[in-house]
């Protein structure tokens, strides 16, 4: 069984290279400075940085395929709120 059945384009491509980009980027830095006690947010979750990842990570998919039901695919500013969600949460959560 080949790799056909997934269309091999290069946002696909992107897109999961910058998940893996972002795993071994938290986990360099786990490594490097380990993240200590949770910290609690304006959620009031206790969260580690890689829960903040994960909900950054979340949120952005959800960020992405509302716009793309509402709007089309024009996807820059789904990416530039994307990436302020993410230091938003990454900031206050």
């Amino acid at each position: 069984m080949g790799l056909s059945w997934m269309a091999w384009t290069w946002p696909t491509a992107a897109f999961f290279g910058f998940i893996a980009l972002c795993l071994v980027t938290m986990t360099v830095w786990e490594l490097k400075s380990p993240g200590g006690a949770p910290r609690h947010g304006i959620l009031g979750l206790d969260t580690t940085r890689g829960d903040r990842l994960f909900i950054s990570l979340l949120g952005s998919a959800f960020i992405f395929l509302a716009w793309l039901g509402l709007m089309g695919p024009p996807l820059w500013a789904p990416l530039a709120i994307a990436i302020v969600w993410a230091v938003l949460v990454f900031r206050y959560v």
